[in-house]
C-alpha cells in the first residue's frame, strides 16, 4: 500500500472533490484521480462514492480513513523521532486504578530512573474503561485494569476481541481506611450495618464495559450506606478520610507507611467475601522495554510486601 497514495485520499476526502484536493496537493487532478483508483484497486474496496456533486466516503471509505489517519500519525511521529540520527528520549507510560501498592511500586521505579540520561514518564491512575481506551487509542504502553470476579469473563472476552495481553497481577479483597479517631477503628468487628450512619468516600468511576450501569451499581455500589462523597482524585481521598472522623473508604491494602502519615488505620469486614482482580495489559505486538520490565519487578516487590 502506497503512504502518499493514503495521503491523497485524506486530502479528498477532506475537500470533498478531486479538483480542490489536488490544488492543495499542488498535483494534477488526472494523476490524483488515477492514484485514488489505483488505492481502492488495491485494498478491493470503493473508498468514495463519485458524483457531480462531489467525492462522498462509503462506509468502507470512512473505516479506511480512520485507519490512514492514525497511519500517516504514526510514521510523522517516527520520522520526528529518528530525525536527528537517534532516539533522544526513553518513554514510559502506564495507565492503573488508584491503588497504594501500584504507587508505591512506582515510587521506587522513580528512584531508578537517574541513571537514565533522557526520559518522559506517564503515570495515569484511572477505571478500567478508561484503562483500556489508554492502551488501545492513547498509546499508552501499560496499563492495569481493575475489576469484580464476576466480572471476569466480560474483560476476557474484551481483552481477548481487542488483541490484548493480560496477566493476572494480583487478587484481593477490599479493606476498610479510616481516621484513627473514627469510632469504627475501636470496634472488634465490622459489619455492613456498622457503617450505615458513616460517610462513604467512593471513587467516581466504576465502570464496566457491556454491562448495564445498574448491574454495575449493584455489585460496586450496595445500598447499606446513606451518606456518599465521590472523589476522583486520590490524595484528597486521604486527606478526607484523614480529618472527616466520620468517613471510611473501601480500598486494596495500604502501606504501613500511607496510613501513619494520613493518621489512617485499616480494618476488615468480615461480610465483605467478593474477590477483585487487577490484571496488567497491553498490546499483543507490543515488546515489552527495559523499563517496562523494572517496573514490573518493583510492582512484584510491592506486591508482596503490601497485599500479603
Amino acid at each position: 500500500m502506497n503512504l502518499l497514495h493514503m495521503k491523497y485520499a485524506l486530502e479528498v476526502a477532506k475537500a470533498g472533490s478531486v479538483n480542490k484536493a489536488a490544488e492543495e496537493l499542488l498535483i494534477a487532478q488526472p494523476n490524483l484521480s488515477r492514484a485514488i483508483k489505483e488505492l481502492e484497486q488495491s485494498l478491493g474496496i470503493a473508498i468514495f462514492d463519485r458524483s457531480a456533486r462531489g467525492m462522498r466516503l462509503t462506509p468502507d471509505g470512512e473505516v479506511f480513513v480512520n485507519y490512514a489517519g492514525s497511519i500517516l500519525k504514526q510514521v510523522d511521529e517516527v520520522e520526528e523521532l529518528f530525525q536527528n540520527g537517534a532516539v533522544s528520549k526513553e518513554r514510559f507510560s502506564i495507565s492503573v486504578p488508584r491503588a497504594s501498592y501500584i504507587s508505591e511500586a512506582f515510587t521506587r521505579f522513580s528512584q531508578c530512573l537517574m541513571d537514565v540520561p533522557k526520559i518522559e514518564v506517564f503515570y495515569k491512575e484511572t477505571n478500567a474503561l478508561r484503562a483500556l481506551n489508554n492502551v488501545l487509542q492513547e498509546d499508552y504502553k501499560l496499563g492495569i485494569v481493575r475489576y469484580a470476579e464476576e466480572f471476569d469473563r466480560y474483560y476476557k472476552s474484551m481483552m481477548d476481541a481487542k488483541d490484548l495481553n493480560y496477566e493476572l497481577v494480583t487478587e484481593f479483597q477490599y479493606v476498610l481506611i479510616m481516621s484513627r479517631n473514627n469510632p469504627l477503628a475501636r470496634l472488634k468487628t465490622i459489619t455492613y450495618d456498622d457503617l450505615s450512619d458513616y460517610i462513604e468516600i467512593a471513587h467516581a468511576d466504576p465502570f464496566v464495559p457491556s454491562l448495564p450501569m445498574s448491574e454495575v451499581k449493584r455489585v460496586e455500589l450496595p445500598d447499606t450506606v446513606n451518606r456518599r462523597i465521590f472523589v476522583f482524585e486520590r490524595a484528597s481521598q486521604f486527606e478526607l478520610l484523614s480529618n472527616n472522623e466520620r468517613t471510611f473508604m473501601w480500598v486494596s491494602p495500604v502501606p504501613n507507611a500511607h496510613l501513619e502519615h494520613y493518621g489512617l488505620v485499616q480494618r476488615v469486614c468480615g461480610e465483605n467475601e467478593r474477590v477483585y482482580k487487577d490484571v496488567m495489559i497491553y498490546r499483543k505486538n507490543y515488546a515489552l522495554s527495559r523499563l517496562d520490565n523494572l517496573f514490573i519487578t518493583k510492582l512484584c516487590e510491592a506486591k508482596r510486601e503490601i497485599m500479603n
